[in-house]
């Protein structure tokens, strides 16, 4: 449906370069993940491979169609973006949520279509929250706030999706769930999805591919593997870092072993 490239972006606030040479492809049907330590540049790549934030170099590109050149409602139609749910507040409901995702296919006088309310309902129904749709979301847990708005990003109905951080605040029963839900999606409607995480663990079990970002730069990119490897993240990270596998997954286990000296 859409592959997302991203070719040497620079980034800065102010005369402070965040980050530099940052550059990956992500294919149909895969979730490639962000990890690094905080202040790494992981919101700050969501934020520029989206619009929300210009960049000084590079290009980004979905399906070899430069985003650049794009207005902000063609962009829309391409690329969705989930960010993190903190706590949201105001008088909207569960469906008027979702139905916003629809706005970069709305006529001008901004009308829903039959159409519109069928992805909508399809949508809630994916998400499983279908029984929630007439209740404010401000009255919503995070782990339900969360899945709202990746049901908003799916109701835009583009080929690439970004997710901010979508673990954060939720226990563990609601992280299981919507990574595995992302996971699902990803593969049902071949979308291509770009994800920052904090947990390297989540990461690692969610990931077909990992971007390891640390001082602004990419210092590694492979497969879980490939990226979880005791040195390199203990340098990345500052602290002693042990590697196990999930004998029940084959999947690599970080585990800490102290500050890093």
């Amino acid at each position: 449906m859409s592959s997302l490239r991203v070719e040497n972006l620079t980034i800065a606030y102010s005369d402070k370069i965040v980050l530099s040479g940052f550059g990956f492809s992500a294919r149909e049907g895969e979730v490639t993940v962000l990890i690094g330590p905080n202040g790494a540049g992981k919101t700050t790549a969501i934020r520029a491979v989206s619009g929300t934030i210009p960049f000084r170099t590079g290009k980004v590109y979905v399906n070899d169609e430069n985003m650049q050149t794009c207005s902000h409602l063609e962009r829309a139609k391409r690329i969705a973006v989930v960010p993190q749910a903190r706590q949201l507040g105001g008088a909207f409901s569960v469906w008027q949520t979702i139905m916003m995702g629809r706005t970069p296919h709305m006529a001008w006088i901004g009308k829903e279509s039959e159409r519109d309310k069928q992805i909508v309902r399809d949508v809630l129904d994916q998400t499983e929250l279908a029984e929630f749709q007439d209740r404010q979301i401000a009255n919503l847990s995070g782990g339900e706030q969360q899945r709202v708005l990746l049901a908003r990003a799916l109701a835009q109905e583009t080929g690439v999706l970004l997710l901010d951080e979508p673990t954060n605040h939720l226990d563990l029963k609601h992280q299981t769930r919507l990574l595995d839900l992302v996971r699902q999606l990803t593969k049902e409607k071949n979308l291509t999805v770009l994800m920052a995480m904090h947990d390297l663990n989540l990461a690692g079990r969610v990931a077909d591919e990992i971007i390891l970002l640390a001082w602004g730069r990419i210092l590694r990119t492979g497969s879980p593997a490939a990226v979880m490897e005791a040195d390199l993240l203990s340098n990345a990270y500052g602290v002693n870092v042990e590697i196990l596998d999930d004998p029940a997954t084959g999947k690599p286990i970080v585990i800490t072993r102290g500050e890093h000296i």
